[in-house]
């Protein structure tokens, strides 16, 4: 849950980035992926990220793929970043409308906020399951899961 967001000077720096990020364990907890969707500000897929945790709770696997998603984030822009989940505990408490009552989730908040220091602005939303965007990300989540 470290944060590891570094610039690559290679790609192109894009004003925008929106992300669309899910995390989901089975039988929470239980076996657990991330699936990322990374997007231009004109809506084109860039990057899509799929990644097999091991054991964790859907909580957790929602805060890794946050992490993960403004990591990759992190390859396009310095500047705003829009992260839309279907998790409205994790959004709630970077919004700071949420507490956040689990002792072992602080460390994972806390990794987000640093992370978001590589960044001029990050907006988090909430976004219906239904989404097209947030239906590839959960796609990706149970890929991975179905690949392990």
């Amino acid at each position: 849950m470290v944060c590891s967001v570094s610039r690559t000077s290679s790609r192109e720096e894009r004003r925008k980035i929106v992300v669309y990020a899910d995390g989901g364990s089975r039988h929470n907890p239980g076996p657990a992926a991330i699936g990322i969707v990374v997007l231009d500000e004109d809506s084109h897929v860039l990057e899509q990220y799929k990644e097999y945790l091991g054991v964790a709770t859907n909580n957790v696997a929602e805060y890794t793929a946050l992490l993960k998603a403004l990591e990759l984030s992190a390859r396009y822009t310095s500047g705003e970043v829009h992260v839309f989940m279907d998790s409205e505990i994790v959004v709630k408490q970077m919004n700071g409308s949420y507490q956040i009552k689990a002792p072992h989730l602080l460390p994972f908040y806390k990794s987000v906020r640093k992370c978001e220091e590589a960044f001029k602005k990050v907006i988090y939303r909430n976004v219906p399951r239904t989404n097209p965007y947030q239906l590839q990300a959960d796609k990706l989540v149970n890929e991975a899961l179905d690949e392990k």
